[in-house]
């Protein structure tokens, strides 16, 4: 049977999921990998039965505590994260604590103790009105150029150049079928280098002329939200013309 390379990546998690159920049921404490596949896997089930991103992720929270884990996986294992096929698409879940709130010992040498930004993602820069005119849910990543997001979430595009969501790192943000929600955003770090998503930049985002050459394309794609582009953001005359043929 064919397979495709994430299909063989599905059954290579699951069968090692398995071993860490039949160890796990035997009263053994998982290692490693075994409580990272189990987890991962859970939410991968759930995500099959219907669940929701939330759901998944507090059910796979819910196989294993500290007991059932060796001494130590506890504090390597502070969060897992996985690709898991929902109903409205592939989302990435990333599961911080998968063993439960634990206490932090602030004075451990080496211990990892998580910012603000990574338990309730960074504070706002800007924060847009959108409308998803789709009939479908979409959800967009917390590190995705909001400029880029689907083309029928209606909000001002120019605003929400060079921009990504202000969530924790790994979550994403639900736009409802025919719904509208408010989302904040942040600049995008680094090098400030926007390669992929829907092909709209495919470079430095501050490079001279970038952003009208993106908002031109966004215009002859139909995206929505372009002809919103003015005032101190943008100029919607400008990517009108651009356009045009």
């Amino acid at each position: 049977m064919p397979l495709t390379p994430t299909e063989r990546d599905r059954l290579l998690l699951f069968t090692a999921a398995e071993l860490a159920r039949t160890r796990h049921a035997r009263g053994l404490r998982l290692n490693v990998p075994e409580a990272t596949a189990l987890v991962a896997d859970t939410v991968c089930e759930a995500a099959r039965d219907g669940l929701r991103l939330a759901e998944a992720i507090q059910r796979a929270r819910s196989v294993l505590g500290p007991d059932d884990v060796l001494p130590g996986v506890v504090d390597v294992v502070t969060e897992i994260q996985v690709e898991a096929v929902f109903d409205d698409g592939t989302r990435l879940a990333a599961i911080a604590d998968p063993f439960g709130e634990r206490e932090h010992n602030d004075g451990a040498p080496g211990a990892v103790l998580p910012t603000s930004d990574a338990i309730d993602g960074p504070e706002p820069a800007r924060t847009l009105s959108v409308r998803n005119t789709a009939a479908v849910p979409v959800s967009v990543t917390s590190h995705f150029h909001f400029f880029e997001s689907n083309p029928r979430l209606d909000f001002d595009r120019a605003a929400a150049y060079g921009m990504r969501p202000a969530i924790p790192a790994g979550a994403s943000f639900r736009f409802d079928a025919g719904g509208e929600a408010e989302i904040g955003l942040v600049p995008i770090g680094g090098a400030r280098v926007a390669i992929g998503f829907a092909g709209l930049v495919d470079g430095p985002l501050d490079a001279p002329g970038a952003k009208e050459e993106a908002l031109r394309r966004a215009a002859a794609c139909g995206y929505l939200g372009v002809d919103r582009a003015c005032g101190p953001y943008g100029d919607a005359a400008a990517a009108r013309e651009g356009a045009t043929p």
